[in-house]
């Protein structure tokens, strides 16, 4: 009997590590990786595109009203693009990492990504990554994860993702500020604010690798799977 295709729900603060294990995991799985930050970053590249204020909400949401946003999985991670233009590479440059994280806290805005984001992910088979997958886009997902990590261990590996970026490079001081002012601002905003969902197992990946993490979500997958067809998991007696 084939397993049910699940909705995986990564969560987690900036560089802990979300982009890498989801891209992962939904490869051993064979599911579909949805990264909505870049959905966020995408409504936030073209708002700086339009001169339009990254806190002018009614004009934000008009904004996104009128934009396509696709992510299309490839074997090298999703294609994004914006009104039929590819920009995959473009939203990971620091000015629109900066605008994703502001026009974020609209709730009209996050009201419309999550509609779009519950589309995408309906039919299951998913492993879907950001800041309130668990807990307001898919409350009632599979499995549910917060992926954390020391914030020290967070700027160090976000140095290392923008050393090959064109510009000037940041110190891991100024790398440090920039994450700790865009944790202050997902934690704080009224709607949908980045916390675990009550129901979510928290990792820490500060300690681990790639491999330890990605093989901790796939027990959990494995749990709920054998959980949801009524499969008891016994330990293997000696014989």
């Amino acid at each position: 009997m084939t397993s049910r295709r699940l909705i995986i729900a990564i969560d987690g603060p900036a560089g802990a590590g979300k982009s890498t294990i989801a891209s992962a995991v939904s490869k051993r799985l064979g599911y579909v990786n949805l990264d909505t930050g870049a959905m966020y970053r995408a409504l936030g590249l073209k708002a700086l595109e339009h001169g339009i204020s990254l806190e002018d909400q009614p004009e934000l949401y008009k904004l996104a009203l009128h934009s396509r946003i696709e992510l299309e999985p490839t074997p090298n991670g999703n294609r994004v693009l914006l009104d039929g233009q590819e920009i995959t590479h473009r939203i990971r440059e620091p000015e629109v990492s900066d605008a994703a994280s502001r026009v974020s806290v609209h709730p009209k805005v996050r009201e419309w990504m999550v509609d779009r984001q519950r589309e995408m992910g309906a039919s299951g088979g998913v492993v879907m990554e950001g800041r309130d997958i668990g807990t307001k886009v898919f409350p009632k997902a599979d499995v549910k994860i917060f992926l954390d990590a020391n914030p020290n261990v967070r700027a160090e590996r976000r140095l290392l993702q923008n050393a090959d970026k064109p510009g000037p490079a940041k110190t891991a001081e100024q790398v440090a500020a920039e994450m700790c002012e865009r944790d202050q601002r997902d934690r704080s905003r009224a709607a949908s604010p980045l916390e675990p969902a009550p129901d979510a197992v928290i990792l820490d990946s500060s300690g681990l690798t790639i491999e330890q993490v990605v093989s901790r979500v796939e027990e959990l997958v494995r749990e709920r799977q054998s959980a949801a067809s009524g499969v008891v998991q016994t330990e293997e007696q000696p014989s």
